[in-house]
């Protein structure tokens, strides 16, 4: 009975880790997109610094979170003004097509909303190709998050779904959807970018 306790309390930490290192690596990222047009290399960094976490056991994601930034801020910077412009113009679209009651409106507002999943499946595939590899540039972060992000019709939407749970199942703990709305998706692509889970 001894023996079994402080082996079951292990593994009770390391689940634990599984949500507190993501939480505070999501509170990081929150608080360097209070930049409004920051919130893309935030994101970007949050990826590395659950890269590091994920690969080294780095477990510092806070800190990592912030050193990264200014690294990704250089690269992102316009990469995250023009999708702030374009996510802007969607809800104003969509909000507008929403109070509209004529037959076409559907179709707008349903290609309105398919633009809008295309956007977030591929800056969180984004910010996990970023996060994977640092030293990379632009051409080939966005590369690698089509591939990984519209490569798998179920991957993508499993990134999709990851996005909505996470914000939704995160709802009873204050703050939660800032906390681990950004980072459990990006963990998730980070998942499924790793090639240790294609090798036999």
């Amino acid at each position: 009975m001894q023996a079994i306790l402080p082996s079951g309390g292990t593994a009770l930490l390391r689940r634990l880790e599984f949500i507190a290192f993501p939480a505070v690596a999501g509170a990081a990222c929150t608080v360097l997109s209070l930049g409004v047009v920051t919130w893309l290399p935030a994101l970007a960094a949050m990826g590395h610094a659950l890269q590091l976490w994920r690969t080294e056991g780095d477990s510092r994601v806070f800190v990592n979170t912030f050193a990264a930034f200014a690294r990704y801020w250089r690269a992102l910077w316009l990469h995250g003004l023009l999708s702030t412009v374009a996510a802007v113009v969607l809800t104003a679209n969509i909000v507008y097509l929403l109070g509209r009651s004529e037959p076409w409106t559907f179709v707008v507002l349903a290609a309105q909303v398919g633009i809008a999943a295309a956007l977030v499946i591929h800056h969180i595939a984004l910010a996990a190709e970023a996060g994977r590899s640092p030293g990379g540039s632009v051409r080939t972060w966005s590369a690698g998050a089509l591939a990984l992000g519209f490569g798998s019709p179920a991957r993508g939407t499993a990134l999709l779904g990851a996005v909505v749970s996470a914000v939704l199942l995160s709802l009873v703990v204050p703050l939660g959807p800032l906390l681990l709305g950004p980072s459990v998706p990006v963990l998730l692509a980070l998942s499924f970018a790793d090639p240790r889970r294609h090798t036999p």
